[in-house]
């Protein structure tokens, strides 16, 4: 089983990025896909997570409204759309797969892609 990000790049504040999670899993539609984010210097934490439970997709406060995921479970891909971009959001991107629901633990995990955002 592996994840692996890609799309990120140096992009100017107010600009815009498309991140993709390839997963190489069986039954992919069963799993939960969440994105997180390390900066340098600071604790990763999650930006989204998306499932097909009730909850649907959630997002970390500070990218609501300007990041959107969706999902294509025919090429096993969750993309990560963010827009908006502001020099915090400079981090290295990883995308993590949790069997059935966001609550649960993530067994799988990408090794990340950077995204760099120039003010």
């Amino acid at each position: 089983v592996y994840l692996v990000e890609s799309g990120g790049g140096l992009v100017q504040s107010g600009g815009s990025l498309r991140l993709s999670c390839v997963a190489s899993i069986s039954h992919f539609d069963d799993y939960a896909i969440g994105w997180f984010r390390q900066a340098p210097g600071k604790e990763r934490e999650g930006v989204s997570c998306t499932d097909d439970t009730d909850a649907g997709t959630t997002y970390e406060d500070s990218v609501k409204g300007r990041f959107s995921v969706t999902r294509d479970n025919v090429k096993n891909t969750v993309y990560l759309q963010m827009n908006s971009l502001k020099p915090n959001d400079t981090a290295v991107y990883s995308c993590a797969a949790a069997y059935w629901s966001c609550g649960r633990s993530y067994d799988y995990w990408g090794q990340g892609t950077q995204v760099t955002v120039s003010s």
